[in-house]
């Protein structure tokens, strides 16, 4: 802001007097005052104590007497050494003609340098739908995917499957042993809940089978040797590995079919392509409906072996060191960590080593600066030994490699667990968004002229920013609670309630007409006016800030006080009965920015906006 470079100026002039010393305007600190403080602009007095050798406060009187014989503001205040300017209404109609002016993208990208990123997020598994955990992996991967993007950045977002393993061979022999040739097609299921309800199969017949296993001699035999306070139950619990692999039949039969899959079985290696297809088709659907998509996929089926290379060469650098059984581990104590198997001593690759594969095949492909891990914090020791190993491996791209490490979000019922069927699912708890936002939008009754479709659309929209926003306006760092009831409430920190203040501007606009632009005059600003364009003044470094932390919730409660900001200015100022012609003219120009703004915020979240509500 032009303006406040020439108070700089005024006030490094005002120092170099006082001090008869040369002073750098460009150290003179101004940032937006408080809202709690009389004021438009605070300048930093404390940093000058020293230089001019006086208490902050009555530098700061000084300085603001200073700036009023120049003429340079309208007035001021002085609080514990901070100074607290006002300046005149031509800067608010200045500041605002620059918005008004300027393309938003290019006042976004001004001070941005430009980088490049790839973006891992989503990586369900094939044996299940996707759920509300999923959603907010997606919704955080995505958004700052889009904020990245509209920064001018190189960005890219990828995934990976996790299409092979013992819990895929669980729905896999689940439907081959009860599903009687069932598809989805003639069940009229989507593909990945007909898979998944195939895992809950397995899960409950295993339990089945467990019961019945508990009636055997073996198993009495077993429980004379347990603890008589421990209940079968309880058993069970501990013990569920140790049964699946000693004791379960159904947990031979999946282990067999998953050494038939990895020795390229064609019967069973055809069943799962089929099962993975229903899903894949099933997941296609789920990302249309959140808005998003992949530019690649990486499957756990082809990037399983990758990584024997990277030890291989890691173990000649001493990188590496093979323990006695042949297995090869690497040290990271110094790092203050421990000591991690690389390679079992079969020669068989762990999840570490793949992982490692994975992430030099992509560099090789993408060449990125940054690579973004969007995965939950129960992986967070993980990803620390993974950068840390390929930081020891020296590898070109390990400075960019960053874990996007998010808390778990529960229903207001509690947790989910998908082997027992109690899941969230994300499509019935996107269709449940959608039905609340639909209620309360035929309970006001604003939309009875428009066409079924349109009010589907518009209901699909509210519900989306719904749910969107409310998992996006807490930190990502944060575990949260997800309330479907309260997501959609018009007067609560919510995507419906900004969305509101967006669809209020459109109709604002529609009544105005064509308007044509207004010209700087001597306009009377309203104080509120000077909080919602000090809101606009302050977004690109909002979206800069979002950008450089990776951390959606800052844009997300900016969008949430820029539209509190403008409800409160709607109910403060008249606009298309303003008082003269000018200023309704100025007020529409202030309103269109406004909409903008929250527009491309919100898009930047992945949240579209309707015309109406």
């Amino acid at each position: 802001m032009n303006y406040l470079n020439d108070i700089r100026q005024s006030v490094s002039r005002w120092i170099e007097s006082v001090t008869e010393k040369s002073f750098d305007a460009n150290s003179v600190g101004i940032d937006f005052c408080k809202k709690e403080f009389e004021g438009d602009f605070t300048i930093l007095i404390f940093p000058l104590t020293k230089i001019i050798g006086k208490a902050p406060e009555q530098i700061a009187q000084q300085c603001g007497d200073h700036l009023l014989a120049e003429s340079k503001i309208s007035s001021f205040n002085v609080v514990k050494g901070f100074l607290n300017i006002s300046l005149p209404d031509s800067f608010w109609l200045n500041e605002l003609e620059q918005i008004n002016t300027i393309d938003l993208l290019t006042r976004i990208r001004k001070n941005c340098t430009p980088s490049s990123y790839l973006i891992e997020f989503c990586s369900p598994n094939t044996n299940k739908p996707l759920h509300l955990g999923h959603i907010r992996n997606i919704a955080i991967g995505w958004s700052n995917y889009k904020i990245l993007k509209a920064l001018g950045h190189d960005v890219d977002t990828t995934q990976v499957i996790n299409d092979r393993g013992i819990a895929i061979c669980k729905s896999m022999l689940a439907w081959k042993k009860f599903g009687n040739g069932e598809t989805p097609t003639s069940t009229s299921m989507k593909g990945d809940h007909f898979v998944g309800q195939y895992y809950v199969l397995f899960e409950n017949k295993f339990r089945q089978e467990y019961s019945e296993w508990q009636q055997t001699e073996q198993a009495k035999t077993l429980f004379s040797n347990i603890s008589k306070t421990d209940s079968e139950t309880d058993f069970f619990r501990e013990y569920k590995n140790d049964y699946f692999n000693q004791y379960s039949l159904l947990g031979k039969e999946a282990k067999e079919m998953l050494l038939a899959w990895e020795a390229g079985d064609q019967e069973v290696r055809a069943l799962w392509s089929r099962m993975n297809q229903w899903v894949y088709e099933g997941f296609g659907q789920t990302f249309e409906q959140l808005g998003v998509r992949f530019d690649s996929n990486y499957y756990e089926s082809e990037t399983y072996l990758l990584g024997k290379d990277i030890v291989d060469d890691g173990l000649k650098r001493g990188v590496f060191y093979r323990n006695h059984d042949q297995s090869v581990w690497i040290d990271l104590t110094d790092v203050g960590l421990d000591k991690k198997i690389i390679l079992r001593s079969d020669g068989t690759s762990v999840y570490i080593t793949q992982d490692l594969g994975t992430a030099v095949k992509r560099h090789e492909h993408f060449k990125k600066q940054n690579y973004v891990y969007v995965v939950g914090d129960e992986q967070d020791y993980h990803f620390k030994v993974l950068f840390e190993t390929l930081k020891k491996l020296n590898v070109e791209f390990s400075a960019g490699l960053k874990h996007l490490s998010y808390g778990m979000v529960e229903l207001t019922t509690g947790k989910m667990k998908s082997r027992e069927g109690t899941i969230v699912d994300a499509d019935d708890l996107m269709q449940e968004v959608i039905e609340e936002a639909s209620e309360g939008a035929m309970e006001r009754g604003e939309l009875a002229e428009l066409s079924l479709e349109e009010k589907n659309q518009i209901f699909y929209k509210i519900g989306m920013s719904a749910l969107k926003y409310f998992i996006l306006k807490v930190n990502y760092k944060k575990r949260m609670i997800f309330n479907p009831k309260e997501s959609v409430d018009m007067q609560g920190n919510t995507g419906p309630y900004i969305v509101n203040a967006y669809v209020r501007i459109q109709s604002i606009l529609r009544k105005a007409g064509e308007v044509e632009n207004w010209s700087i005059s001597q306009i009377p600003i309203h104080p509120q006016e000077k909080v919602v364009i000090t809101q606009l003044l302050d977004y690109p470094s909002v979206l800069q800030e979002t950008a450089e932390l990776l951390d959606p919730s800052k844009l997300a409660n900016y969008c949430y006080a820029l539209a509190k900001d403008f409800h409160k200015y709607y109910h403060d100022c008249r606009i298309l009965n303003a008082e003269t012609q000018e200023l309704k003219k100025y007020r529409i120009a202030l309103c269109k920015n406004v909409s903008q703004t929250l527009e491309h915020g919100m898009e930047c979240l992945g949240i579209s906006m309707p015309e109406r509500m």
